[in-house]
C-alpha cells in the first residue's frame, strides 16, 4: 500500500481530534451545540477561568467561555444553550460552592417577559471575597482571644472585685429596696393604693369605658363638624377675596379721587393766574366794571317797564290796551263766524270788493 507513513499519520490525527472532540462534549463546553453568548462585567471574578459553569436556580445553563479585561473590568463571556433563555432583569454574579468548591457564574431567573439576546451583556453583582472573609474571621477570632486573656487569671479577680465591694457595702440598703418593691407589689395585689384600684377597681374601669365612649362620641361630634367648619372656611375665604376686590375698588376711587384733586387744583390754579374764562372773570377788573355796568342798565330798564315807560312798559302797565287787544280779537272772532255762513265765492266777492 502505497504512503503507508502518510496514512497512518492522517489516521492518527483524525483519532487525536476525535478524541479531543469527545473530551470537549463530555466536559460540557458543547462546542457543537447550538447557542449563544451573554458578556458579565464584574471587579473581581474570584479565580474563576474558562469551562466553569453557569448555572441559574441551581441548573446549569452553559459554560464561561472567555474571561478577560474590558474597560477596567473583568469580562466574562458565557456560551448558554439556545433552550435556557435568560430574561432581561436577570442578574450574574460569581459564587462558588464551598471554602475549597469550584467557582461559579450564578444566574437568578428574572420575571421580566423579553429574553437576551445574542452578545449583550447583564447586570452584576459582587460577591464578598472568600480571601477577605477569612482575614475579617481571623480578626474576629484574635479579639475574642484577647478578650478570654483579660478574664483569666488574676485580670477577671481585678474586674470583679470591685463590683463585689460595691454589692457588699450597699447590701442593707438593696435589702430596703426590693422590701418597699414587695410591699408596693402586695398593695396592688389588695386594691390599695391609685395603682392598686387602677388594676382591680371594676367601677374605675366602668368609668373609663364611658368615659371612652363619651370620647368616641366627642370625637363623631367633631368629625360631624369638620364640613361645618370646612363651609365656614370656605364663606371666610370668599369674604376675604371680595374684601380684596372691594379694597382693590376703594384704591381705583382714590387714584380717581386724587386724578379729580389734582385737576381741580390745575384748575384753580389757572383761575388764581387769571387763565380761561373764570380766569379773566376773576382777574379782569375791566370785564368785572363791564359786567357791573351791565347789570345797573338792566336794572335801570326793569324799573322804566316797571313804571310804564317806552313801548314795553306800556304793554305791560297799559290796561286799555289790553282791552283794545281783547276787542279786536272778539271782531275778528265774529267776522270768522260770518265767513263760515258764507259760500266760497261770496268770499271771494267781499274780499275782491274790500280789494278795490
Amino acid at each position: 500500500m502505497k504512503n503507508t507513513l502518510e496514512t497512518r499519520l492522517g489516521i492518527y490525527f483524525v483519532l487525536v481530534a476525535f478524541a479531543g472532540v469527545m473530551v470537549l462534549e463530555l466536559s460540557g463546553i458543547g462546542l457543537f451545540k447550538r447557542g449563544y453568548t451573554l458578556h458579565g462585567d464584574f471587579l473581581n471574578v474570584q479565580e474563576l477561568k474558562v469551562g466553569d459553569p453557569v448555572k441559574m436556580a441551581g441548573v446549569q445553563v452553559g459554560r464561561v467561555e472567555k474571561v478577560g479585561f474590558h474597560e477596567n473590568k473583568v469580562r466574562v463571556s458565557m456560551r448558554l444553550t439556545r433552550e435556557n433563555q435568560i430574561r432581561t432583569d436577570s442578574v450574574a454574579a460569581v459564587k462558588f460552592t464551598g471554602l475549597m468548591g469550584q467557582n461559579f457564574v450564578s444566574l437568578t431567573l428574572g420575571a421580566a417577559g423579553s429574553n437576551f439576546k445574542h452578545d449583550d451583556v447583564l447586570k452584576t453583582i459582587e460577591q464578598a471575597d472568600l480571601s477577605s472573609l477569612i482575614a475579617k474571621l481571623d480578626g474576629v477570632a484574635g479579639g475574642v482571644e484577647n478578650l478570654t486573656k483579660t478574664f483569666s487569671g488574676d485580670s477577671i479577680q481585678n474586674v470583679l472585685g470591685p463590683m463585689t465591694d460595691f454589692l457588699k457595702q450597699n447590701n442593707p440598703r438593696f435589702a430596703i429596696i426590693f422590701a418597699n418593691l414587695q410591699r408596693i407589689s402586695q398593695d396592688m395585689v389588695d386594691s390599695k393604693g391609685t395603682l392598686g384600684k387602677l388594676i382591680s377597681d371594676d367601677a374605675l374601669h366602668s368609668s373609663l369605658l364611658a368615659a371612652s365612649k363619651d370620647f368616641q362620641a366627642t370625637a363623631k361630634d367633631l368629625r360631624g363638624l369638620v364640613p361645618d367648619a370646612k363651609t365656614t372656611l370656605a364663606d371666610a375665604r370668599a369674604a376675604i377675596n371680595t374684601t380684596k376686590d372691594t379694597l382693590a375698588d376703594a384704591r381705583v376711587a382714590i387714584t380717581t379721587a386724587k386724578d379729580i384733586f389734582g385737576e381741580a387744583k390745575k384748575v384753580v390754579t389757572e383761575i388764581n393766574e387769571g387763565k380761561g374764562t373764570l380766569g379773566k372773570l376773576a382777574k379782569d377788573e375791566a370785564l368785572y366794571k363791564e359786567s357791573t355796568q351791565a347789570m345797573t342798565h338792566l336794572r335801570e330798564i326793569l324799573q322804566k317797564i316797571n313804571q310804564g315807560q317806552g313801548s314795553i312798559g306800556k304793554l305791560v302797565n297799559d290796561d286799555s290796551l289790553f282791552k283794545n287787544a281783547k276787542m279786536t280779537l272778539q271782531k275778528v272772532d265774529k267776522a270768522t263766524e260770518g265767513l263760515e255762513d258764507q259760500g266760497p265765492l261770496s268770499i271771494i266777492g267781499i274780499l275782491f270788493n274790500g280789494l278795490f
